[in-house]
């Protein structure tokens, strides 16, 4: 299941935020673990439980107890001053879980989870508001003793209490799509005392992901909602920010301006060992604009002063003003090592000109991507095939062994050509020109099999006089010059193609309720997949899932997703993987563009960053410094206002 949205992953400036959930797991290895990772055994029920500072379903944590603090931060790094970035668009909420209106940046992370991920491992989690966990060899359920020091930022002690307040409004009153899965997998939390909670898992599902899901529930303050439980609803916009026990708190904003938040002096989680060497800004400032020009222009200035860059031209052309060359603006690249977010132009698979998968095959050949990339982003892209690209997840070549095995138990329902062929690849265009024509006819070709045939007005109809016609709806500017050759392509082959550019609260609903034919859309992935897949994939959830845009399910689908759920080795799970991998892409729901697998940021330079940034997380919001003198410096030239 994928959570709500939590912090576990920093994209600033980012326009599509992706939350990148990683939710892996280790196995649970017995008398081993006990000896490296400070497991306990204890006895309960004549089922041996486990207690441990951290969980993992498939591996070992590299962190044992009583670690001082992680390995890619710097536990000196020193305390103060401002970061600032920009966001664009709007915002009318500081409820990150409404279902109305949009909210504002850093909404979300007022709240904390009973675990918090490693940045170094993938999908390991350490004890936060939690300083223990323990359940079953069966993982039947799962207890949690939460830190007695743990304060929301009223000064009010954070209790099991809370914890079950908060997941019973997630279901009660958070997304649908979430709570429908959680409530499934989850029926019951119990408080078994002021610090110990307890989840009960279903038997009816598979264990992986339970405990991992549960421990990164946030927490609220239950006495704050309940003191005005009419008007504090969690699906309702609201400017009170709420009651967290992060550590940073709202502290001024003007709407569709600009947020600050600002450090709660009395945090009370500064001495917790996945903390030290965190949270370093005294205040994070986030400037908002109605488009990156604007926002670039401002970061010129000196308005704001880290820009996480996200446009290939701007990155490319933008930044050569003076202060780049002076040495005041440092720009530079840093590694992404987790999974490309498998991105492209979806299709809404609920409109009936999608339904025929040679109309959908021949829309992605419109696509030139050698000649966007060449042309358009300066060649700095890389194009995408795989959902899991570049990692051992990735399918290739034909399917052999363990994952030949999961797709012949398909049976009927599996497409046949996926045994036999190699899987489906992004197609190659000609760079020197917008249109391949050798693409173009392959196209064409498919609509009239489909019978979609070209009319005398050059328009294509089906047998009912029924125009084929693909809206594209985008909230961007900076995609305009992306998908406007798309569009011309598609409409050289007969299509009656439009490009719709809306606003980005209009944006919000259309994408809420469904109503688009395509848009740019991404299915953020982990290197260890689990229940999250049943909301991008899943048959039961297809119809309202904001995490699956293209709204694509199937019985080829859903026993690989119970597969990868139930694996109990890493082998099981990277057969079934791949083999969802190769089914996924034979459906060819989405048009995949390109990924780049690094960052891209350029800052004024008072920033300062520990030298071994962690391989899943580039840290600018908690990881990074500022540098006291070199801000000093900046201000006293009169670079920065």
């Amino acid at each position: 299941m994928t959570a709500p949205r939590t912090a576990v992953r920093v994209r600033v400036m980012d326009p599509n935020p992706a939350q990148r959930v990683l939710m892996n797991a280790l196995a649970v290895l017995g008398l081993a673990l006990i000896v490296l990772f400070s497991v306990t055994s204890l006895s309960w029920a004549d089922d041996k439980i486990i207690k441990s500072h951290g969980f993992s379903e498939f591996g070992d944590l590299k962190y044992p107890e009583g670690f001082a603090n992680f390995d890619y931060v710097n536990p000196d790094a020193p305390r103060g001053g401002e970061l600032s970035y920009a966001a664009e668009g709007t915002f009318s909420s500081f409820n990150p879980f409404t279902r109305k209106g949009r909210a504002g940046a850093r909404s979300a992370d007022q709240y904390e989870s009973l675990l918090t991920p490693s940045y170094d491992e993938p999908a390991a989690y350490y004890g936060l508001l939690a300083e223990s966990l323990e359940y079953p060899e069966s993982q039947d359920w799962v207890i949690f003793n939460m830190r007695p020091e743990a304060r929301f930022s009223d000064g009010t002690p954070v209790t099991a209490e809370d914890v079950v307040f908060s997941h019973n409004i997630l279901l009660d009153q958070g997304l649908k799509s979430y709570a429908d899965a959680v409530r499934a997998r989850i029926p019951k939390a119990e408080a078994l005392g002021p610090l110990r909670v307890k989840f009960y898992f279903s038997p009816d599902f598979p264990r992986r992901a339970m405990i991992s899901q549960v421990g990164g529930t946030p927490v609220f303050s239950k006495a704050w909602f309940e003191e005005d439980a009419e008007n504090r609803r969690l699906d309702e916009p609201r400017l009170q920010p709420g009651v967290g026990s992060a550590p940073y708190v709202l502290d001024s904003y003007d709407i569709n301006r600009r947020v600050v938040y600002k450090r709660n002096p009395d945090y009370w989680g500064d001495h917790v060992n996945v903390n030290v060497g965190r949270n370093n800004y005294d205040s994070i400032r986030i400037e908002y604009f109605s488009d990156s020009i604007a926002a670039m222009e401002a970061f010129k200035a000196g308005e704001f002063t880290l820009r996480q860059e996200n446009n290939s031209k701007s990155w490319a052309t933008a930044y050569d003003f003076p202060a780049i060359s002076s040495g005041q603006v440092i720009k530079g690249d840093f590694r992404d090592g987790d999974v490309p977010p498998a991105s492209g132009f979806v299709m809404n698979m609920g409109r009936p000109q999608f339904q025929d998968i040679r109309v959908r095959e021949a829309v992605q050949l419109a696509y030139n991507f050698e000649w966007t990339n060449e042309s358009l982003q300066y060649g700095l892209f890389q194009q995408r095939s795989s959902f899991w690209e570049g990692t051992d997840l990735e399918a290739t070549g034909l399917p052999e062994g363990r994952e030949r095995q999961v797709l012949d138990a398909i049976g009927d329902a599996l497409d046949p050509a996926v045994l036999t062929e190699e899987p489906v690849v992004a197609h190659s265009s000609k760079p020197n020109r917008q249109t391949d024509r050798r693409n173009l006819r392959r196209a064409m070709k498919l609509l009239d099999e489909a019978g979609w045939m070209v009319g005398d007005d050059g328009v294509r109809r089906n047998a009912q006089g029924e125009t084929l016609k693909i809206e594209f709806l985008a909230d961007r500017p900076s995609l305009d010059r992306l998908i406007q050759p798309f569009v011309d392509n598609l409409k050289s082959m007969g299509i009656n193609a439009v490009y719709s550019r809306v606003d980005s609260a209009q944006f919000t609903l259309r994408r809420r309720e469904r109503d688009y034919d395509m848009m740019m859309g991404s299915y953020p992935m982990s290197l260890q997949p689990s229940t999250g897949l049943y909301q991008r994939f899943g048959t039961k959830d297809a119809e309202y899932s904001v995490f699956n845009t293209a709204g694509v399910h199937g019985p080829d689908i859903e026993p690989l997703i119970d597969n990868i759920v139930a694996a109990k080795t890493t082998e099981d799970l990277t057969a079934n993987v791949r083999a969802l991998d190769r089914v996924l892409r034979a459906k060819r729901f989405m048009v995949p563009t390109w990924y780049l697998g690094k960052y891209w940021v350029a800052y004024w330079d008072q920033y300062a960053f520990p030298d071994n940034l962690p391989p899943f997380a580039l840290g600018i919001e908690d990881l990074w410094w500022v540098d006291a003198d070199r801000a000093a410096a900046l201000k006293s030239s009169g670079a920065l206002r």
